[in-house]
């Protein structure tokens, strides 16, 4: 098949007016101007109009579990109390509530455009009873031992399925200890030790409020009284900096996905200056879920200077209003207006592909990556088109994933 728009953006290099497309099963094998693909070839045609092809969007951390919860948490006086809410509510859900909502979240990617995500699963017992992934799914295990979880047959067969091949192309898996005041810093270790031999990716929470950065760097603050009340050992607490905490233990490195990283200070900014460029943790940061919180200013100017692979997620429904990235990268833009329409776009394409190990093959669109596309109304100017595309705030009405076309 070749698949001509009027502009196609590749992130892999200028972007192409009335350019196209050529695919073969799931790979893109060609990219180039549509007259020059079409002379003299019979495949089939699939002529997009005025429209702008581009990489499908990757969500670099959601929680699909949450997404019957939109609205249901009042905006919360202090971030544990809405640990604490968040956890209430759990209670009263079961299976059947969890994998609506899975199936709901995925709905409302795909109608954003996204065809890649990055998935923090809580239920691991679930896996078993959930069918192929709509779109590209990491399903990132979570992984918390504060205190001792019951074990079931079920939830053992379901975290067995994180280690299994699946029959749908579009599922892998990772590890994800799920934040330093929840998790030991054993348990990164053991992730560490996994992910090496099962080469998966991994994720984490960390740094992202200054209740959690007021337990570990100063033991004290409403987070620390929960945690202690729980019976979590402190002693790890009145040291670090959450960050600091993790690297110096040896229990992060470079290879890890760092989700929020909102509370850092100056001896963390100085344990990433000392790294070689480009050789840090890639960071993913959530500006819906930032603002819901009333967090501080996000370092994104410096962090960006320094290298670091920084890319947008939406967190989940539970502490913001969408899954859209188009939003999210809107609200980048409005805290950060000197970012460009490029960079923002990069920050749902080539960068967390980048952070998911899968930087040759998705993300761009180039020979040999993977067929994941999107397609949008386009009006303006090739100049203009990466802000045009961030503008865009309709469902999206065409997508292919892995050579599919899906909508």
């Amino acid at each position: 098949m070749i698949i001509r728009a009027r502009t196609v953006v590749t992130m892999d290099g200028l972007a192409i007016e009335d350019g196209a497309v050529a695919i073969e099963g799931k790979r893109i094998v060609e990219v180039g101007r549509a007259a020059d693909l079409l002379q003299g070839s019979t495949e089939e045609v699939l002529d997009l109009g005025e429209m702008v092809l581009l990489p499908g969007l990757i969500n670099a951390h959601c929680h699909l579990d949450y997404s019957m919860m939109r609205h249901a948490i009042a905006r919360p006086r202090s971030f544990t109390a809405w640990v604490q809410r968040i956890n209430a509510l759990k209670r009263c859900l079961d299976s059947d509530d969890y994998l609506a909502a899975i199936i709901r979240g995925f709905s409302e990617l795909k109608r954003w455009g996204t065809t890649g995500v990055a998935n923090i699963e809580a239920f691991p017992e679930l896996m078993v009873q959930l069918g192929p992934s709509p779109i590209r799914t990491w399903w990132f295990y979570e992984m918390i031992d504060i205190r001792h979880r019951i074990t079931t047959d079920d939830v053992v067969a379901g975290a067995l399925s994180f280690f299994q091949h699946r029959a749908n192309s579009l599922d892998s898996f990772g590890l994800s200890p799920h934040a330093p005041y929840t998790a030991s810093v054993s348990l990164f270790q053991l992730a560490n030790e996994c992910a090496t031999t099962f080469t998966m990716p991994l994720t984490t929470h960390v740094a992202e409020s200054a209740e959690e950065f007021a337990m570990l760097h100063d033991a004290s603050g409403p987070l620390y009284d929960f945690m202690k009340s729980l019976q979590r050992p402190m002693s790890d607490c009145g040291y670090e900096t959450p960050f600091g905490q993790l690297w110096k233990n040896g229990a992060i490195h470079g290879g890890w996905l760092l989700a929020h990283m909102n509370e850092l200070r100056e001896e963390d900014f100085q344990i990433m200056e000392g790294l070689p460029r480009g050789s840090g943790p890639s960071i993913v940061h959530c500006p819906g879920s930032h603002f819901y919180f009333g967090h501080a200013d996000f370092h994104y100017r410096r962090l960006h200077e320094l290298g670091v692979n920084l890319c947008l997620g939406t967190d989940s429904l539970a502490s913001t209003d969408t899954l859209s990235l188009f939003e999210e990268m809107r609200r980048l833009q409005g805290a950060e207006p000197w970012i460009s329409g490029e960079q923002l776009l990069r920050t749902v394409t080539t960068n967390p592909a980048r952070a998911l190990g899968r930087r040759d093959v998705l993300g761009r669109i180039a020979p040999g990556a993977f067929a994941d596309l999107i397609a949008l109304p386009a009006s303006g100017t090739v100049r203009d088109i990466h802000e045009e595309i961030v503008q865009f705030a309709a469902p999206v009405p065409w997508m292919m994933i892995d050579g599919q076309v899906i909508s």
